[in-house]
């Protein structure tokens, strides 16, 4: 593995999280972006650097993507919220030939429970007796809700379920909705729960992250994957599920 100059486009919970992880691993921040000092972000400022990691805030996400494009710089991508221009984001990656990995959420475990939440919705397929419902639980300093992570949960749940047709973000009776509750609680940096329930049993799955150490590992991993390639890539591609 090379060392690295990784620049951090935004310096929040996950920003200060990815650092040490990072250094640990040999690697050298060569850029910390914050509201507080946004004007360094500049083409030449992002030139200097190997690769780039995004979490910043909706409004700042594009076109801090669109910089690192530009300069021919791979950006990791994790902040959520941003992605009807997620398209704009897949034809600039072209048309530059760059390199952007866009996830809902880094962690191995995470991303562990989404195809185990795959495999699970397209057994249900032919099982209509089964409801299904969502709920995630976060810090309260968490601006958006749904969490990404929900989101990547109901879609894939939307992929294999003919009976669903759309996710809503409340409770909900209406049968070709799925339903996920948003609930922010202290501290808690990350829990996932989906429920298929019948009258004569209830099938969980979750899952609950202890810290944000795993989020920030994985996107420090995948930062490294990342160097050295051309496209648009996700986690599956990056862990080899596809």
């Amino acid at each position: 593995m090379n060392n690295l100059r990784i620049g951090l486009l935004g310096y929040g919970k996950m920003g200060k999280a990815i650092e040490p992880i990072a250094i640990e691993r040999g690697h050298e921040i060569g850029l910390k972006i914050t509201s507080q000092n946004s004007k360094d972000l500049t083409a030449s400022s992002i030139a200097q650097l190997d690769v780039a990691i995004e979490f910043s805030r909706p409004e700042t996400a594009f076109d801090n993507i669109k910089c690192c494009l530009e300069q021919k710089v791979p950006v990791v991508v994790g902040t959520t919220a941003w992605l009807d221009r997620l398209d704009e984001a897949k034809a600039l990656c072209e048309k530059t030939g760059g390199a952007l990995l866009w996830a809902s959420n880094f962690s191995i475990g995470v991303n562990l429970f989404f195809a185990v939440n795959r495999i699970l919705a397209k057994y249900m397929a032919d099982q209509p007796q089964y409801a299904v419902a969502l709920e995630e639980i976060h810090h309260t300093q968490k601006l958006d809700a749904p969490s990404g992570t929900a989101i990547t949960l109901a879609e894939a749940i939307l992929a294999e379920l003919p009976n669903k047709k759309s996710w809503k973000n409340t409770a909900t009776t209406d049968e070709s909705t799925i339903p996920i509750v948003s609930k922010r609680e202290g501290q808690v940096p990350g829990t996932h729960e989906i429920v298929y329930q019948s009258p004569i049993d209830t099938i969980t799955i979750r899952h609950e992250a202890h810290s944000r150490k795993g989020f920030a590992m994985g996107a420090v991993l995948a930062a490294e994957w990342l160097v050295g390639k051309a496209g648009f890539f996700d986690m599956n591609d990056f862990l080899g599920f596809k």
